[in-house]
């Protein structure tokens, strides 16, 4: 099978080629699924799991990505709750070989049901930035009606479905990032946008939950104003800057099907937006995944056109 694999840590993505592979095989409770779309993170290369397996050895040639939707090929021994030509989508574990690829193996559990009516491409594009928002609002930043969300990035891929979601669950969203993406974040539903470049944080006042997908100064600014009580969530790594008095929390995301089934319902009844940037075949993929500049939304590899 074709895939794309990562060969050099330290050129990150300039260091990934595509190549010919065995397709896998299932193990217990895994299935195998022919991949026809996966989405692409590029903080990818920021994560140790690229680069190295369980017990801290290097990993050499393994095939990148994490997020796709495809339809069940084999079934390991012992899976339950799936059926060949089942359609599904999900993230595969961070440490084995990923979706850039024709095939992939999947645990069983990491995946949850795809409804007929919703295109593998825009499938591929929820799992990471879906779930990622929704652990980070709900599970880990406790999330209630009639708070203040200040979320970052509001128009990438991620921050653009916090920005849905806390508005949907009755949050006035404070949505921040570029100049260029004021409108952007506005029509994802922020009610207020802040140009990092230009304004000041300490205009907002105090907010009860902070959405970080930057990390560094921004974090440590952000940190400054949440409301006693309040959280700062981070998915960017261990939380440097703490409130003063309140909650930081980081995190990474895990695959639940029963929250994938929640995202995809919304985007099936027009609550949810996706927001797909690029989406290339993969033979063509590899200048795609190391762009020159900066690139909006989610990047979709089309695996199955």
């Amino acid at each position: 099978m074709k895939a794309i694999v990562a060969v050099d840590q330290a050129a990150e993505a300039a260091g990934i080629t595509l190549v010919e592979r065995p397709e896998p095989t299932p193990a217990i409770n895994d299935v195998v699924v022919e991949v026809h779309a996966s989405g692409f993170v590029p903080a990818e290369w920021e994560w140790p799991s690229t680069w190295v397996d369980r017990n801290g050895h290097e990993k050499t040639h393994a095939i990148i990505g994490h997020e796709f939707a495809g339809v069940v090929n084999a079934l390991g021994y012992g899976t339950t709750g799936l059926s060949l030509g089942q359609r599904v989508f999900g993230i595969t574990d961070w440490h084995r070989d990923g979706t850039l690829a024709e095939y992939a193996a999947v645990e069983a559990r990491n995946l949850a049901p795809l409804p007929g009516d919703v295109d593998f491409t825009v499938a591929a594009s929820l799992p990471i930035s879906g779930l990622t928002a929704w652990q980070g609002l709900f599970q880990h930043g406790r999330l209630q009606a009639g708070q203040t969300v200040l979320a970052h990035g509001a128009a990438g891929a991620v921050g653009s479905v916090v920005t849905q979601l806390a508005r949907e669950f009755g949050a006035h969203v404070i949505g921040t990032g570029r100049a260029a993406d004021r409108q952007a974040a506005l029509d994802f539903g922020a009610h207020e946008f802040l140009d990092l470049a230009s304004d000041d944080l300490d205009d907002v006042g105090g907010v009860d939950l902070v959405f970080d997908v930057i990390g560094g100064d921004v974090q440590r600014r952000s940190a400054a104003v949440v409301r006693p009580g309040g959280t700062l969530v981070s998915v960017v790594g261990p939380v440097e800057a703490r409130p003063a008095d309140g909650r930081a929390v980081d995190f990474v995301v895990e695959s639940v099907p029963s929250q994938l089934t929640e995202i995809v319902d919304r985007v099936r009844d027009g609550r949810l937006r996706t927001h797909i940037g690029t989406v290339v075949k993969l033979d063509e993929a590899v200048p795609a995944l190391n762009p020159v500049e900066r690139r909006k939304g989610k990047t979709v590899i089309r695996v199955r056109v």
